[in-house]
């Protein structure tokens, strides 16, 4: 997220028409455009009958089905008789449609599956003239920094589970270039410092006259200049599924003034970007729908505007979802802009309709399904952005055609709508050693109660269902000398407002506090956890976690099990100690937020590692750490040798973040003895006023280190996905 407000390039109400630099006008002639009702055929075969092109996307899950085969290497990998859903996607929207004389983007199904985990293979495959179905299976950085593939036609690029990423880059389809799959990836982090950036177009995709595309499924943030172009007349695309997020500019489309481009964006979350979200330039055919934007209240980024009809433009807007918008719908007087169904909430500005260009309707062109518009925030929370099942290789003797079993679900409501009233109540309801999901949907509503998931209830989610992780409150008020029932007190770890010691566990759109008064209660320890995880693979998705002293507890099940905690999204609020424990943590693209202690001073520490010798501890990454506190007082962490447990190697790693000028110069302290510099404590390429130069009291990462520093060092063979 950036740090600093910035003011955007292109305000609302300038005409496409009317700016005067324009790339590239194109000349050429009218296209001939063969148009259907239904969906286009693919080789034959109707995309209702593709198994991706029917994902179920009015789903949270959006499953993709099991994949086929992927090996080491990529020169041999080879399709599969029965190709997986994912080698064989089809797309839909205008990316479906017959002409051109291309019949419908099912990308590089024709030709062999490879999977490639270096640069040189990559753009190896991406060049070639032949069909490719690429599996991109580990984080790929471009060099130089800003590169983009020069993709040819007949591809499809597809990331292996979550593990694909692109760092630093991403990919260029030229004039021509057709018949194109990009799916599952993330698409990262050319960011180079400069939020409006006129100098640097790296983008995570630019298409110049391309046609025939499908851009589904990725997560592409924080790159230079933009996220998505759309240009000079590229035409026949879908984009669909994608996270959108961290950059100034989100989607931009058009810059030319030929009418001709053919363009469907659906089931798209556009958060926390300023501008062209998307704006749409001279689009002929522009079908926009159940798509959420999103302005995240109290970061520095504040929308311009949202969905911006440009010039000529004829766009239909559906069923979509804007939420804390400045101007979520404007129009050039020369566009057309039909909405319907759409929501808005905490908007402001304009919101527009109208024109008088010729009515149009999605439907002769494709057949299509919409979601309702307030289910779109959960939805698109749960299903845009990478999945874990794409690209990857199905267990031994599992058929091509296995899905996960489907979700049970338990309503909770305070007002009685729902099953259960409390939410430990449907804890309860959960049977022991349940062999497959369990979704907890609690409504909105503040549930003041204790909740523990215990460790014979794997695969539970607890999940909020209203429109912001705010809406729903799990809050309690223990602390560690709170006095217990029965005797004695709660102490640290029992003082959790909720405990989770199940694996597979996951929480999503809500906030779980502790409330504990400690001004009013000095007379006893004011350790109060929100939220204590001793367990592997728990997901926290969408979240705030929020207290003072000893926020979040990321723990295991013992000294000798590994516990990991993924934690991508949230807020996590606090003062001292606030994210510690002996778990194997990630805190990804999240805020963390500083604390002034109950006295209203300003000292305290982030984190508090506690990790076990030969295990991973603390990691935080593409991440702000800011608050209302006073400059240079808070630590990024000391190490916690738990009962002076001198065999412990705590570590806390804190790269590529935005830290404000509360954190210290000499960001690392020692505690209880136990000096900072012999455990693990490093930096890697943070920045903002807290950021600092390499020192003996502030250790970098080398590139080298860095390199095996990352998510998917810390999560092993577990690739979140959300449930």
């Amino acid at each position: 997220m950036s740090e600093h407000r910035r003011t955007a390039s292109e305000p609302a109400g300038t005409t496409g028409s009317a700016r005067s630099n324009r790339a590239n006008r194109s000349a050429r002639s009218a296209k001939s455009r063969h148009r259907r009702g239904g969906k286009a055929l693919s080789a034959g075969v109707p995309l209702t009958l593709i198994a991706v092109g029917t994902l179920g996307y009015g789903t949270g899950l959006g499953l993709f089905g099991a994949a086929g085969q992927a090996t080491a290497s990529a020169a041999t990998a080879t399709v599969p008789a029965a190709a997986p859903a994912w080698a064989t996607a089809s797309a839909d929207g205008f990316a479906s449609v017959n002409a051109l004389g291309q019949n419908g983007t099912y990308g590089g199904r024709d030709g062999r599956t490879v999977t490639v985990k270096t640069l040189a293979d990559l753009e190896k495959y991406a060049t070639a003239t032949e069909p490719y179905v690429i599996v991109v299976a580990a984080t790929i950085t471009m060099d130089p920094v800003g590169k983009e593939i020069k993709v040819r036609s007949d591809k499809t690029i597809v990331g292996s589970g979550t593990a694909g990423q692109i760092v630093g880059g991403g990919f260029f389809l030229g004039q021509g270039v057709h018949n194109v799959i990009l799916r599952n990836l993330t698409i990262r982090d050319a960011y180079q410092g400069v939020w409006n950036d006129k100098e640097h177009d790296y983008d995570g995709i630019q298409m110049d006259g391309a046609h025939h595309v499908w851009i589904d499924h990725n997560d592409i943030r924080h790159m230079a200049d933009g996220l998505i172009d759309s240009r000079k007349d590229t035409t026949y695309l879908t984009v669909s599924w994608n996270k959108l997020s961290q950059e100034n500019k989100a989607f931009g489309i058009g810059w030319t003034d030929n009418v001709t481009a053919d363009i469907t964006i659906h089931h798209n979350w556009i958060r926390e970007t300023e501008q062209r979200n998307p704006s749409t330039d001279n689009v002929a055919h522009a079908h926009l729908y159940n798509n959420f934007l999103e302005d995240v209240p109290g970061t520095a980024v504040k929308s311009s505007y949202g969905d911006y009809a440009r010039g000529r433009t004829n766009m239909v807007l559906e069923n979509s979802c804007f939420q804390g918008m400045t101007n979520p719908v404007i129009r050039d007087a020369t566009a057309t802009l039909v909405q319907r169904g759409n929501v808005f909430s905490g908007t402001s500005g304009r919101n527009e309709s109208g024109g008088t260009g010729a009515a149009w309707d999605p439907k002769t062109y494709y057949a299509y399904t919409l979601d309702k518009a307030a289910d779109v925030p959960a939805l698109l929370r749960s299903g845009a952005g990478p999945r874990s099942s794409v690209g990857t290789a199905p267990a031994a003797g599992t058929a091509a055609t296995t899905k996960a079993a489907a979700a049970t679900t338990l309503t909770v409501a305070k007002d009685g709508s729902g099953q259960y009233s409390t939410v430990q109540a449907a804890v309860n309801a959960v049977p022991a050693n349940n062999p497959s999901r369990v979704v907890i949907a609690v409504k909105p509503g503040t549930y003041r109660e204790l909740v523990k998931v215990p460790s014979n209830k794997p695969h539970v989610t607890i999940r909020g269902t209203g429109g912001s992780r705010k809406d729903t409150t799990i809050v309690y008020n223990n602390a560690s000398g709170t006095p217990k029932p029965g005797g004695g007190t709660w102490g640290t770890g029992g003082s959790a407002t909720v405990a989770v010691e199940a694996d597979d566990f996951q929480a999503r759109n809500l906030t779980i506090s502790n409330d504990f008064d400690e001004g009013a209660h000095q007379d006893i320890a004011g350790q109060a956890v929100a939220l204590r995880t001793a367990a592997d693979k728990v997901f926290l998705d969408g979240v705030i976690v929020s207290g003072d002293q000893d926020t979040l507890l990321v723990d295991t099940a013992s000294k000798d099990r590994l516990g990991r905690v993924y934690m991508a999204d949230s807020y996590v609020v606090g003062n001292v100690d606030f994210i510690f424990g002996r778990a194997t943590a990630v805190i990804d693209r999240s805020v963390i937020t500083l604390k002034k202690r109950w006295n209203g001073t300003s000292a305290g520490f982030v984190t508090a590692p506690s990790t076990a010798a030969g295990r991973k501890g603390i990691l935080i990454t593409d991440s702000t750490v800011n608050g209302d506190v006073s400059d240079r007082s808070f630590y990024l962490g000391r190490p916690w040798h738990a009962g002076g447990d001198a065999s412990l190697d705590p570590q806390a790693t804190v790269r590529n973040t935005t830290l404000s000028a509360a954190i210290r110069t000499a960001p690392w302290t020692d505690m209880s003895g136990f000096s900072w510099k012999d455990d693990r404590f490093a930096e890697y390429r943070n920045k903002g006023a807290g950021a600092g130069a390499a020192s003996t009291d502030r250790p970098q990462l080398t590139d080298a280190q860095a390199a095996g520093q990352e998510v998917g060092d810390w999560l092993g063979d577990w690739t979140p996905s959300a449930s």
